[in-house]
Order: C-alpha cells, then sequence, then structure tokens
C-alpha cells in the first residue's frame, strides 16, 4: 500500500500542469488573473505550488486554458482535491508553512540523502536529545508545553517515516556531531548507541576531523528524492536566512555532486560505526 502524502506534491504538480497548459494557450498570468478577479501574485504562487486552488477556480481555468477532456479534467481536479487536505502535522495544531512542507517532502519521498555538520538528524534523533535541542535552539527558555509539542511532533515525524516502508536514507555525519554534548553524558551515549542501530538499516558515514578541510564547510542540505511520476528532487537547505528549497535542475545536480564529494569524504559505512561506538564508550567511561 502506498503511504499517504499530504498537501504539498499534489499543489505543485497541480501548479505545474496549469503553468504548461496557461503556455500552450498563450493566457497571460495577468489575463488568467483578470478572469479570476484576483492578483498576479496568486497566479504565481498557484503555479509555484505554494497555495491551494478552490474548484471553482480550477474550473474557470480549465475553461478558459480549453481543457475538455474529461480524464485531463478529472486528474486535475483530483490533484486539487489533495492539495487541500491537510497533513498529519494538523493534529498538533499550526506549524511554519516552510516547516509543513518540509514534513510533507519528507513523507513522500523515497530516497533521502542528508548532510549534518552539526547536530544529529531529526529522524534519528532519540527523545532526551531531542528535547535537549528544542530547549536549546530558541537560544532562550521556552515554555514547557511548547517543548513537549515539538518534542511530539519531532517523534510522529521518525513513526511515519521510519516505522513501515521507510524510504532509503543516506546520512553524512561530521565528527564534531558526536563530540558536541547536548543534553549531557548519558544522552549523548544513548543517542551514539541508536545512531550506530540504525545504522544497520539505514547508511551512516561520518567525516572525521583528520580530513581536515572539506565541502562541509558550507553547512547542511538535504536532497529529498521521489517516484519520477510524481515529483522531480528538491534540495532543503536551512540557515540563519531561511529555509530554501531549490528545484531547479542545476541547482539540484550541484548539490547532488557536493553530497557525492562529501560522501567521498568520510569514512566507509563500517569505519564510520566504529568510531560512532568508540566515542559512545567514551561519554560512559567505558
Amino acid at each position: 500500500m502506498a503511504k499517504p502524502i499530504g498537501p504539498t506534491i499534489p499543489r505543485r504538480q497541480l501548479g505545474d500542469q496549469l503553468g504548461r497548459l496557461r503556455g500552450r494557450a498563450r493566457v497571460s498570468q495577468s489575463q488568467i488573473a483578470e478572469r479570476l478577479g484576483c492578483s498576479i501574485s496568486k497566479i504565481q504562487k498557484i503555479e509555484a505550488g505554494d497555495v491551494s486552488i478552490v474548484r471553482a477556480e480550477l474550473l474557470l481555468m480549465l475553461d478558459v486554458y480549453g481543457v475538455t477532456g474529461e480524464a485531463a479534467r478529472s486528474e486535475l481536479m483530483e490533484l486539487q482535491r489533495l492539495g487541500k487536505q491537510r497533513g498529519w502535522w494538523a493534529t498538533f495544531g499550526q506549524v511554519p508553512a516552510p516547516f509543513a512542507a518540509f514534513l510533507d517532502l519528507e513523507s513522500a519521498t523515497t530516497n533521502i540523502k542528508i548532510f549534518e555538520p552539526l547536530v544529529v538528524h531529526g529522524l534519528f534523533q532519540t527523545e532526551s536529545y531531542a528535547r535537549a535541542i528544542v530547549e536549546a535552539w530558541e537560544g532562550e527558555p521556552l515554555p514547557e508545553d511548547r517543548v513537549e509539542r515539538q518534542v511530539r511532533i519531532k517523534l510522529e515525524r521518525q513513526r511515519r517515516v521510519l516505522a513501515q516502508d521507510p524510504p532509503r536514507i543516506w546520512v553524512v555525519l561530521d565528527e564534531a556531531v558526536l563530540r558536541r554534548v547536548i543534553g549531557g553524558a548519558q544522552v549523548m551515549a544513548d543517542q551514539l548507541r541508536h545512531l550506530s542501530a540504525l545504522a544497520r538499516q539505514f547508511t551512516v558515514q561520518v567525516v572525521p576531523f583528520a580530513c581536515g578541510a572539506y565541502p562541509g564547510a558550507r553547512g547542511g542540505l538535504t536532497i529529498f528524492e521521489f517516484d519520477e511520476r510524481m515529483h522531480s528532487p528538491v534540495v532543503y537547505v536551512e540557515s540563519q536566512a531561511g529555509n530554501i528549497y531549490l528545484h531547479k535542475g542545476e541547482d539540484v545536480r550541484r548539490c547532488g555532486l557536493a553530497f557525492d564529494r562529501l560522501s567521498a569524504a568520510a569514512l566507509s559505512k563500517p569505519e564510520s560505526v566504529k568510531l560512532i561506538n568508540t566515542v559512545a564508550r567514551e561519554y560512559t567511561g567505558l
């Protein structure tokens, strides 16, 4: 059974098709905006998949673009319906739109390539490690209920992505991730043992300090890959400047090449697990 997907992928699929149909019909964004009685900005957001579209708007668009085939209209209407649904995270209340998009992509992906230079990736965090991260992330004390909510979201995220028919996951970590003490020595020991166990199912590599300078100095990235019938790859980059999603083929290829170089700089999978276990023992004094 295929995993249920949230609204992001259907919205983007619909937006892509509407953009092509508009171009084929030689209708400008300003012309269709005028017909819908909305701004050009809204048309741009619809075609980018950033916002959903209501049924009446879609039907008018299809009429303007000359889409008359029942099969084609039904397919687009189904994408519109899926694009209006709520993601699983809605049960936890409102989450920032960029994070909702990330969760949606993560839920639908078939292959994830991750480079993390500072902390264990969220999918692989233990509850205690995740709580310590949340408590420190904002730079100021958070109310306990907010901390608990964010930890619950992270654990549910792990359950949904990893528990049944998980994607292929390839994680490259900097050795700093193993050495940075988050939550105390016991939390780190438990986290690294958990990471070592996950390495039996997923690919985990570590770039050692001995490697010296390497492309990871530019920061972390996540590459989402999908069934080719669903969506083209998407790269996610997080920074103090905000969350960035890269879709253009040249950007995706560049980031894919960067990941290949990061993996090449890292220890082999067995040697990486050996290092993880060694550092875990150091935290317990064994």
